[in-house]
């Protein structure tokens, strides 16, 4: 198995590159940090206009598509019915997709953004910042991430459920850039490279925010030793759970992830400040909806200042670097769904849980800076690790809901971890829905790896980093991929509507009369 694995061009070429990328970092891990920190500032400094614009593009081009006659179209045979129940593919969605990030983020974005506004002479601290703070986050976490995996996921469900073709994103361009083996290799190549650098970016966040956890619970030190040991753990867990196939382990743990995650929801909106919780929320999707437009497009070329390329492009280019994998797993689980009901179910639906979420917990914790002074957003800026147990900490029950709080933490991270060993496999064996374990073993381990490195080189940074770089070049792909997916829609034969098929039925009976 391991021999006819080596003769794939994809999966070899894919496995050296992350390899070599890994051990250079273990091994000169200042340069690398170095080296890590200078791309950074070029990528975002040269290329943050054409993230922001690319995304854009592509809301509006999704948006375009669930409102035309194509929404019909169904990802399978006509009379398909979905795999999955839908709350199951939700879940599903949000496990896989940014549930871990969310997690991390939930707090921590809101405070940051309380502590350090986003504006220019804006009051840090004050009941404006933080109106700006919950409705930039809510901006981050909305439709503009899941735009990009609605996408990808799209074109590749359309191809393998509806024109019964692999899963590859190289075949999802045929219609743009041909069927050249080399140019075929070249667009699986950087797919695999950008979503093991999506996957490690998510991976060290979540270890980070463990051992956070660990930190605010036991006492014990949070430092680089630490993380590398929850990373062990992390990756024995979703190594054994990709032994189980998409329909027990993911399954279960999705389901598993959402239920918690509901749970917490409760409890904070329950025992939190509710009514301050239900008016941030209002007042948030208002400020999302007003703000849209210019927070998507909003650059700072005239101050010079760094805070748009450090959270909005680095959001996106994260999504960028995610699109690969989640696109294809949400593609694998929404077999049976309409392209409308795809659509919005994927931009809609789990952007609108972040929202309430955020709203709840970052809400809550912005509630007790501003009415009991409690410091938690300075405690963020210090460490920002810790933002979901600084909140926890002045919340019943804290340290049951902190350690509760490191276990959703760690099933979020194995079902991403485990979902992405399953994608990687499928992309790097010509797009196999039942990859041997041998590739699932191979990729799981560099996963592993290279998340390591990147916490052992420079944290946060070099995490930041490797989602940036992997994604600039994919973002082209991005871009044609909204170009293939315009010329397949239109070649296909569109489904005869319900009230079309009736009116057809009256016009035949009046013919039929009449002939009589």
């Amino acid at each position: 198995m391991i021999g006819k694995l080596l003769k794939n061009t994809v999966f070899t070429v894919s496995a050296v590159i992350i390899t070599v990328l890994a051990i250079l970092g273990a091994v000169m891990p200042q340069a690398f940090g170095d080296a890590a920190s200078y791309l950074f500032n070029f990528t975002t400094n040269n290329f943050g206009w054409f993230y922001l614009l690319s995304i854009f593009v592509i809301i509006i081009f999704l948006i375009w598509v669930a409102a035309s006659k194509y929404g019909n179209i169904r990802l399978g045979g006509e009379k398909e019915k979905p795999d999955y129940p839908f709350f199951t593919w939700i879940g599903m969605l949000f496990s896989a997709g940014f549930g871990v990030g969310l997690v991390f983020w939930g707090v921590a974005e809101p405070m940051s953004h309380f502590f350090t506004t986003p504006f220019a002479g804006g009051e840090p601290q004050s009941p404006e910042s933080a109106r700006v703070a919950m409705g930039y986050s809510f901006f981050h976490w909305g439709i503009s991430q899941w735009s990009v995996f609605a996408l990808v996921g799209l074109v590749i469900a359309f191809l393998q459920f509806r024109k019964k073709k692999d899963g590859l994103v190289s075949t999802a361009l045929e219609p743009v850039v041909g069927k050249k083996t080399t140019v075929r290799n070249t667009i699986n190549i950087l797919a695999v490279v950008a979503t093991v650098m999506g996957i490690a970016t998510s991976i060290g966040l979540g270890v980070m925010q463990m051992s956070g956890g660990l930190n605010i619970v036991t006492g014990v030190e949070s430092s680089t030793l630490i993380q590398l040991g929850i990373l062990a753990l992390v990756f024995i867990a979703y190594m054994v759970s990709s032994t189980t196939g998409l329909d027990k382990g993911i399954k279960h743990l999705s389901n598993l992830n959402l239920a918690l995650a509901l749970c917490f929801l409760v409890f904070v909106l329950t025992l939190g400040p509710t009514v301050f919780i239900l008016e941030t929320f209002t007042l948030a999707i208002g400020d999302y909806f007003t703000n849209f437009i210019q927070y998507s497009l909003r650059l700072q070329p005239y101050a010079e200042g760094t805070w748009v390329r450090d959270w909005t492009i680095f959001y996106w280019a994260w999504a960028i670097a995610w699109s690969p994998y989640v696109g294809a797993f949400i593609a694998r689980v929404s077999k049976g769904r309409t392209v409308r009901e795809f659509i919005v179910g994927v931009m809609v639906v789990p952007p609108l849980i972040a929202c309430i979420w955020i709203a709840a917990f970052g809400g809550t914790a912005l509630w007790f800076d501003l009415h009991e002074s409690t410091g938690i957003a300075a405690a963020v800026h210090a460490d920002v690790t810790t933002a979901l147990f600084q909140m926890f900490a002045h919340l019943p029950l804290s340290t049951v809901m902190s350690i509760l709080s490191i276990l959703l933490i760690l099933t979020f991270l194995v079902t991403s971890a485990d979902s992405a060993t399953y994608i990687l496999a499928s992309m790097t064996t010509s797009g196999n829905l039942n990859p041997p374990m041998a590739a699932k073993i191979v990729w799981g381990t560099l996963m592993a790896a290279i998340a390591g490195v990147l916490l052992f080189a420079g944290g946060l940074e070099a995490l930041q980093t490797a989602s940036l770089i992997a994604a600039l070049p994919f973002t082209v792909l991005l871009l044609l991929l909204i170009v293939a997916m315009v010329k397949l829609l239109r070649k296909e034969p569109l489904p005869i509507r319900k009230a079309d098929l009736k009116r057809f039925q009256r016009l035949e009976e009046a013919l039929n009369r009449d002939k009589v």
